[in-house]
């Protein structure tokens, strides 16, 4: 997990849940030892950090990890699993896949890197295709834009300021950006944007993206929550930035624009949102 990425995540309700997963989840939520909301990602990238600078390195935890991000609305619990061993496994394969092997060496002795496919392997063969479902998608240096559409711009939570000691929140857990809405809507917003971008601009990369995100909440429970989290690239952004960011409901404008015939809006509304994510990934390259 790196340090600047944000995070698309499934919160399915408790009893979406297999009755053994089901009462370790609940119990899971009563523990006092549990890592808590604020200091879970810290927590993530810390564990990914000691396996990488291990020699020699880990590409993927031995067991997978027992934590989970926990949300409850009135008396219902929601869990998304970290999955941290299956969502290391799945980047591992694609960084592998995408490397000259020459190359890769210098990342992964070869012998660990044929371990860790061999176990991924056995690992599809015994759960089939359901085992490779994960509750979390992580992007570093942007957000993608098909990731904005399943909210509305009203369901913006956003943590600015300083921290109690008056340190700068930019470089503490406390500060963050974050958007969650129900399964049935996000659904709902990606079905219409879908409809939208095939209607008037036909089959197009932007299209195919949000198409993809569609797919992924249907392999989910219905009554399930949907988190779009900024993660750690608040600390790229100031607070004027984070409050100028008002990328869902400017993506939404464009759809609607596009839509209504309202051409030279949709443009001005998506280029806003498209050169506002550029100008984050620039930074990825910087000195």
């Amino acid at each position: 997990m790196l340090p600047y990425a944000a995070y698309l995540r499934v919160y399915e309700p408790l009893t979406a849940f297999p009755e053994q997963e089901r009462a370790i989840w609940a119990a899971y939520a009563d523990s006092r030892d549990r890592p808590r909301r604020a200091t879970a990602l810290e927590a993530e990238h810390g564990e990914s950090i000691r396996r990488l600078l291990a020699k020699p390195p880990h590409p993927a935890p031995a067991q997978e990890s027992p934590n989970a991000y926990l949300r409850r609305v009135e008396d219902r619990l929601y869990v998304c699993p970290w999955q941290s061993r299956l969502r290391s496994w799945l980047a591992f394969s694609e960084f592998r896949g995408s490397t000259p092997v020459k190359l890769m060496d210098s990342f992964v002795p070869q012998a660990i890197a044929e371990q860790t496919a061999d176990d991924f392997d056995k690992f599809k063969r015994k759960g089939g295709s359901a085992a490779l479902r994960t509750h979390i998608r992580t992007t570093t240096w942007n957000v993608p834009p098909a990731w904005f559409v399943p909210f509305d711009g009203n369901e913006r939570w956003l943590v600015l300021g300083k921290a109690a000691n008056g340190q700068d929140t930019t470089t503490t857990t406390g500060r963050n950006l974050i958007y969650v809405t129900s399964m049935a809507q996000a659904r709902k917003r990606s079905a219409r944007a879908l409809q939208v971008i095939r209607k008037h601009v036909g089959e197009v990369a932007t299209g195919l993206e949000v198409e993809d995100v569609a797919r992924w909440l249907e392999e989910f429970h219905p009554h399930s929550l949907v988190e779009l989290d900024y993660g750690g690239l608040v600390h790229l952004m100031d607070d004027e930035a984070l409050q100028a960011d008002q990328s869902v409901a400017e993506l939404s404008a464009a759809l609607t624009g596009l839509d209504t015939g309202q051409e030279e809006l949709a443009f001005a509304m998506y280029q806003r949102v498209i050169l506002r994510w550029k100008s984050m990934q620039h930074l990825e390259s910087a000195n």
